[in-house]
């Protein structure tokens, strides 16, 4: 409406534009462009399960309409990733996620860290789709309880960051260490990786459900991208906290 106004956009490219409001309808997907309004994040394609021709229909709706914000494709395949770039050449390949019209970067100072080795595909994940959204997060990694110096040695690194990150298999219990270490907003990511019980991540999962370090925020097993999400909603809260209470001032 403002564009309108201002002269730099035709009524009827505006009218065209906002019948694709709450969402458009390709057949076989509804392409949520009023996500980002909702939730102050945009939808994000994600790849398993989907043919390459519907993952280049589903860029292709949201570049159209990102007004610049980023457009991730997730987990995606070599497939998927050559018939999305062919179509739409400026896109990155991060890993696994190809990504649109990065955001520019943030000071948000966010810290991830992996309990092994083992965990860094999903830590990968989880710093990719922050990157994208203009979050260069620090890293810490191999620092699981087996080990507990290693993660001692960096402890003020882990006091200093605004969210802490944290990605681990096996029993899980770094997620408990790392909660009770830090006051500031901890999302805990349980990974399939582990031996014998470990039940390819249920027993983390559980361990971090019933952590004694209270107020985590626990998302699902190897769900890097939802541990990002999960920050940058956190992030995004407490920057309009501020900014309101700075207009009240000022009123």
């Amino acid at each position: 409406m403002d564009e309108v106004r201002a002269g730099r956009v035709d009524p009827d490219a505006a009218a065209s534009q906002l019948r694709r409001l709450p969402f458009a309808d390709l057949g076989f997907a509804r392409v949520d462009h009023h996500r980002s309004i909702r939730q102050g994040l945009g939808e994000v394609v994600f790849g398993p399960s989907k043919t390459p021709e519907q993952c280049v229909a589903i860029v292709t709706e949201l570049l159209a309409h990102a007004n610049g914000a980023p457009v991730l494709l997730s987990r995606a395949t070599p497939e998927q990733s050559a018939a999305v770039l062919e179509a739409h050449p400026a896109g990155e390949l991060w890993g696994t996620t190809v990504v649109w019209q990065p955001a520019a970067a943030r000071p948000d100072n966010v810290l991830v860290i992996t309990a092994g080795t083992s965990d860094l595909p999903v830590a990968d994940e989880c710093a990719l789709t922050l990157a994208a959204h203009g979050v260069q997060a620090d890293r810490l990694s191999d620092v699981g309880v087996a080990g507990l110096h290693r993660l001692l040695a960096d402890v003020d690194v882990v006091q200093s960051a605004s969210v802490v990150i944290v990605i681990a298999g096996m029993d899980g219990a770094l997620a408990s260490v790392i909660g009770g270490l830090t006051s500031v907003p901890v999302v805990a990511v349980p990974t399939s990786v582990g031996y014998g019980a470990a039940f390819e991540g249920v027993t983390a999962l559980l361990s971090m459900l019933t952590s004694c370090a209270s107020g985590m925020t626990i998302v699902g097993i190897d769900n890097g991208f939802g541990a990002a999400y999960a920050a940058l909603r956190l992030i995004n809260g407490a920057e309009r906290i501020v900014a309101t209470t700075e207009v009240e001032e000022r009123a």
